[in-house]
């Protein structure tokens, strides 16, 4: 006869509202980081950090690229040890051998890249691997339930992955850590491929969790949001701690310029350069798929759209509306069922990828890990992707090792991508190197026509800087983009014209010099489309309340740009 399962853990009680802060300020700190030291050969990822985050509170954590944040969570989360240091949770020292026992200690980390089984649904991802907990029918799906409403998380045990937005799929990669026992929680980027809407009631839910006792570490390179949600903040630079900030005092400004000592970078672009001569031309494309079910599901439905020499496009949208479909087809990765691509005149619809790249197509792919880098190649290989055919990488019909090793050189001091050489493998890089260094492979080959998918995603104040000037010096001189981009900010800021795809149609477009983040959140998710106008001044609005119709097409009315 089986035996019967073990008996269900007791949760640990939260703390009465109101009374986190009294209680948080009595009880020892919930991590306690003393001296913490990593070494990798050649480079030193931390030294003698000092953190201490109080319980019941969101403590950010935020620094430049190559700081050492990662290599530091990684620590606290038992997946790599410190060389030197100590590490204490709820007073007591401790030491993980694995993320298992971090676990065990309350500790849960949500990465930036979900891990989820999309044919799956909610409760067999949340119960997938902790089986034993509360089994995986009837008990795991109350306890689902249970946590769910207790902080506002909104979640549905039976929905397929498949199925939910990507604020939804962050939800349950909460719930997942929750639901483990984890009362201390380590937040990467989690706000990376938000829309604002979608990020206040994310930072709804951490105020929840806050209410009931828990610990959040936010890590965020949005500065804005970090003072908006923080209680305390901490600043890493060069592998090290160099201060820490009360967000009720400080500015953006001066958190930038802790981060790595120079002012916070604007995306803003206030001239035009646009010409009318049309460099991509994208005419009636049309894609579907069929589903492991064997429905089928359109993803591009009667793309239309012209970017001329000198100007950028920049296309919204929450990810998983057709945007990664629609660069896949322009750069010839997937075959579309109709329509045609022209670039620069010549009809290349048909062309392999090699030769649109031959032809002037540089791209900064969405996901550098799976279509941007080798990780495990040292860094010159990495700067001949996508190029083997094209100087300096080539001469002739042969690789020219050492025209490539002098330009990657080269790429690396221009672009500050922070490597003890060009001989490390691209793995051992922090992620925003990675994305200088890709950057900086793709406009070293001067492409008339550059696609940009979230160019600046995980990387710091001054790297977002760097690109943004690279964008428009080479926009300058004619370089015609195609922009997609999660961040809004930059997506306004940088564009010359603006659409929004929904479902795998353009749906919308919008004047960037006009239109709000909020306003173009709003039809992200499907609230608006036509041409988006600005709304009226506030003031000049309230005057008029009862003398004008309202159809009730106002948006959020963030502030004007």
């Amino acid at each position: 006869m089986p035996s019967p399962p073990p008996p269900e853990p007791p949760r640990p009680e939260p703390f009465p509202r109101g009374e986190c802060a009294i209680n948080a300020s009595t009880s020892p700190p919930a991590v306690e980081l003393r001296g913490i030291t990593k070494r990798f050969p050649g480079v030193v990822a931390n030294h003698d950090i000092e953190i201490t985050v109080r319980s019941g509170t969101v403590h950010a954590l935020v620094g430049e690229n190559g700081a050492g944040k990662s290599t530091l969570m990684k620590i606290l989360y038992g997946m790599q040890k410190p060389d030197e240091g100590t590490i204490a949770v709820n007073g007591e020292q401790v030491s993980f051998g694995d993320p298992g026992d971090a676990i065990a200690r309350g500790i849960g980390m949500v990465h930036q890249h979900f891990m989820l089984a999309d044919n799956l649904t909610v409760l067999e991802n949340v119960v997938l691997g902790s089986e034993k907990l509360h089994g995986i029918g009837g008990r795991a799906r109350a306890r689902i339930k249970e946590i769910s409403d207790s902080y506002g998380l909104g979640v549905r045990p039976d929905v397929l992955i498949e199925d939910l937005g990507v604020a939804d799929r962050q939800r349950v990669e909460i719930l997942k850590v929750l639901y483990r026992g984890a009362r201390i929680l380590i937040l990467d980027e989690p706000t990376a491929v938000l829309v604002p809407q979608e990020v206040d009631a994310l930072f709804d839910n951490l105020r929840e969790l806050k209410a009931e006792g828990l610990t959040v570490i936010f890590i965020s390179h949005k500065l804005g949001e970090v003072l908006s949600v923080a209680d305390e903040i901490t600043v890493i630079r060069r592998g090290t701690t160099v201060g820490n900030a009360d967000p009720k005092s400080t500015t953006t400004k001066q958190l930038a310029e802790l981060m790595v000592g120079s002012e916070l970078p604007s995306p803003e672009t206030r001239e035009s350069t646009v010409t009318t001569q049309a460099m991509l031309t994208v005419q009636a494309l049309r894609m579907a798929e069929v589903d492991l079910d064997g429905v089928e599901r359109v993803v591009l439905d009667d793309i239309d759209f012209t970017i001329h020499k000198g100007e950028v496009l920049g296309i919204a949208g929450v990810e998983g509306n057709g945007q990664a479909e629609l660069v896949e087809a322009i750069m010839g990765m997937r075959v579309p069922d109709g329509g045609t691509v022209v670039l620069d005149g010549q009809d290349i619809s048909q062309d392999p990828t090699r030769k649109r790249r031959e032809d002037g197509i540089g791209y900064i792919p969405e996901d550098r890990h799976r279509h941007g880098l080798l990780l495990e190649a040292p860094l010159w290989e990495n700067r001949i992707l996508g190029h083997v055919t094209e100087r300096p990488n080539s001469k002739g019909f042969l690789i020219d090792t050492a025209a490539a090793r002098r330009d990657t050189e080269r790429i690396v001091r221009e672009y500050d991508v922070r490597t003890p050489g060009i001989e490390v493998t691209a793995a051992s890089l922090s992620g925003g190197n990675q994305q200088k260094l890709i950057v900086g492979r793709e406009m070293s080959h001067l492409p008339k026509l550059l696609i940009a998918a979230h160019p600046t995603r995980g990387v710091d104040v001054g790297a977002q800087a760097q690109i943004w000037d690279q964008i428009r010096e080479a926009r300058r001189e004619g370089l015609a983009v195609l922009l997609i981009s999660a961040d809004l900010d930059e997506l306004i800021g940088l564009s010359d014209t603006l659409r929004v795809m929904y479902r795998g149609r353009l749906v919308a477009d919008a004047d960037p010099a006009t239109i709000t983040p909020e306003e173009l959140g709003s039809a992200m998710t499907g609230a608006a489309s036509g041409h988006l106008e600005h709304d009226r001044d506030p003031a000049a609005a309230a005057a008029t309340v009862g003398s004008e119709d309202t159809d009730g097409s106002a948006t959020s009315g963030g502030e004007d740009r």
